[in-house]
């Protein structure tokens, strides 16, 4: 019996076995996961909740105790104020805008490209060295981003690229995360695929671009999405001293420090923040469903 032939028959005994779950599970069993999966999506769905009412408060709503999950009196208030805050500021919004956008885009960028590459012999090349390579990047995904701060500062500092770009850019770039991802995708790669590429002719990177990315569309999505996510949401204050160098994240606590009646201000902005994620999320979960949907590969 080929591989092929046996990867059939035990995918035939897992979709039998989960028709006759399905076939067996009472409407009781249904309506009880249907209300955990919706208990659990109104949990991840509460902070995002918060920011948006908290963005439309009165400054007279915002401390009321208990807090009230909707506002009486929305208003827009907090959406003027902001505005007012942006033109008195020193450096001008546009600037911070401009210093997130090309941050952001160079490290999500940079990201997928290195961990795809770094990726591609990890998943379907042998060398020496391998097997010692793949448990070091698993044994770095236990530790946290917070654990390298200190060693990643020296790092930058020794470099002389503090109040550079290219500290916020360049940990991103190799973040260990989309490297683990990439090769977890790539080895299900089958070989004769790239065999018979090389037998026409075509070089590694040649492969690499035109074969391999392609086909491990989703997980580059999927990556897209976690580096865009992490890279967005700093602040750069550790690395970044000069105003103009800042990136948008940085004003959240410049407004927080104004006092108490600058709160309805900076719920705003952390709203207006929090849309540029959540599009992005939006439009690479359906890519990578569609792909995944659509796609296959056959030996």
């Amino acid at each position: 019996m080929t591989k092929r032939e046996k990867a059939k028959k035990i995918f035939t005994r897992i979709f039998k076995y989960r028709g006759a779950a399905k076939a067996n599970r009472s409407r009781t069993v249904d309506f009880l996961l249907f209300l955990w999966l919706g208990l659990l999506a109104i949990f991840m769905i509460f902070p995002i909740w918060i920011i948006i009412i908290n963005s439309f408060k009165p400054i007279g709503e915002m401390f009321v105790m208990p807090p009230k999950l909707f506002t009486r009196h929305p208003t827009l208030n907090n959406f003027t104020q902001l505005s007012q805050i942006i033109a008195n500021m020193w450096v001008p919004f546009s600037r911070y805008m401009f210093n997130s956008i090309i941050v952001t885009f160079c490290a999500t960028a940079g990201n997928i490209i290195v961990s795809s590459m770094a990726a591609y012999p990890l998943a379907l090349h042998n060398f020496k060295g391998k097997k010692i390579i793949n448990e070091i990047i698993v044994d770095a995904l236990l530790f946290t981003p917070q654990v390298l701060y200190i060693p990643q500062y020296i790092i930058i500092a020794k470099l002389g690229l503090v109040n550079n770009h290219l500290a916020l850019i360049l940990p991103t770039v190799q973040m260990t995360l989309g490297t683990f991802l990439m090769r977890q995708f790539m080895t299900q790669l089958p070989q004769s695929l790239l065999e018979a590429a090389r037998i026409d002719g075509a070089k590694e990177m040649y492969i690499w671009w035109k074969i391999v990315m392609p086909t491990v569309k989703p997980a580059w999505l999927t990556l897209m999405i976690f580096a865009f996510q992490n890279i967005w949401a700093n602040n750069g204050n550790l690395y970044l001293y000069k105003e103009n160098l800042k990136v948008l994240p940085s004003i959240i606590p410049q407004i927080q420090a104004s006092g108490l009646v600058y709160a309805g201000a900076s719920s705003a902005v952390m709203l207006v923040l929090l849309i540029p994620p959540v599009v992005m999320f939006s439009l690479c979960q359906r890519s990578v469903i569609e792909t995944m949907a659509t796609s296959g590969i056959k030996d």
